[in-house]
């Protein structure tokens, strides 16, 4: 049963992550930040804990977890396999925001992959995330901490807002500064397939281990994902997100919402949209960019608007994960 009542928001102190760590110890859940969004730990190895993460989000249960470790070691220890690549991917950019999907080890239960025969494995960048894995003693798997498909929290407040009387405590460590989720490789086939964009890129990888894939088919509705962030519609905010095709469009969408007696939202890096009531500027590099997107999405959320338009980034490639986030967010908006 839940309840209104937000979670306590604690320091990611010495003493906030010991209380952290009692309750994960007990079974329970918290939410910690890393590097990319806040996430929704319990133990990976504790059936029942997982269990509180998607009754918490309200995941569906075909839509694996990633297993979050403190290091390279730990995360060999729940593969079945470790290749070359995962060896060279691992010291390049752990501590990092890099995901690789690899075999699954036994140990692994079927809650945690969607009873897929892979397991999606990350060893986190922020100092809190690490003191709190080190401390608690297992892994942690931790989708976002927010309620399923909603925009990721990228602070403590966003998290207690989101997950109001459905978890015990988050640990503050500030806003988080990549500000999206990590980039997913799957290494468990004969070629590397990139599952989901983040912000170590396409190109990067490739210069490391070679040519990367992308994926086959898309799954069928309730047939389980290799990775998270596949499901069409995520990271959305409330209100409906419209991708803008040009300033007429805008105008045409904004004259509708003013006609209901409703606010309209912007998210932009040029010039505001026309007839934007409440317009949320962010930078113009992709960095920057996607440290503020989920910001932004949240804020105008809280003023309330009916409507967000987002003036799309550009075509480059250094934008890829930028646009595959605004592009699922406004999967079905009008």
């Amino acid at each position: 049963m839940t309840t209104d009542r937000r979670p306590r928001i604690v320091p990611a102190d010495v003493a906030g992550i010991a209380e952290a760590v009692a309750l994960l110890r007990a079974g329970d859940i918290v939410a910690f930040p890393t590097e990319t969004v806040y996430g929704l730990g319990g133990n990976a190895l504790d059936p029942a804990a997982v269990a509180r993460i998607f009754e918490a989000k309200g995941r569906p249960a075909h839509n694996p977890l990633i297993v979050h470790l403190p290091d390279a070691a730990a995360a060999r220890a729940l593969a079945a396999g470790w290749p070359e690549q995962a060896e060279r991917l691992g010291r390049r950019w752990w501590p990092g925001p890099l995901t690789l999907v690899l075999p699954r080890a036994a140990c692994v239960p079927d809650i945690v992959t969607a009873g897929g025969g892979t397991v999606a494995l990350r060893v986190p960048a922020h100092p809190a995330a690490q003191a709190l894995l080190r401390a608690a003693g297992v892994p942690l798997a931790a989708p976002s901490a927010n309620r399923s498909g909603e925009v990721s929290p990228t602070t403590a407040a966003h998290v207690a807002r989101g997950l109001a009387g459905r978890i015990p405590l988050v640990l503050d460590g500030g806003a988080t500064n990549v500000g999206i989720e990590s980039t997913v490789l799957d290494l468990s086939g004969p070629m590397p397939v990139l599952l989901r964009p983040g912000m170590i890129s396409r190109a990067e990888l490739e210069r490391e281990i070679g040519p990367v894939g992308a994926p086959g088919r898309a799954p069928l509705p309730e047939e389980p994902r290799p990775s998270p962030g596949m499901l069409d519609r995520h990271y959305a905010p409330r209100a409906p997100l419209h991708l803008l095709q040009s300033e007429l469009d805008a105008g045409e969408l904004a004259r509708a919402v003013h006609a209901r007696g409703e606010r309209v939202g912007a998210v932009t890096f040029g010039g505001p949209p026309p007839d934007a009531d409440e317009v949320i500027l962010l930078p113009a590099d992709p960095e920057g960019y996607a440290r503020g997107l989920y910001g932004a999405l949240h804020r105008l959320d809280e003023l309330g608007v009916a409507l967000i338009l987002a003036v799309p980034p550009p075509g480059e490639a250094r934008w890829d994960a930028v646009r595959d986030r605004l592009r699922r967010a406004a999967h079905h908006s009008p």
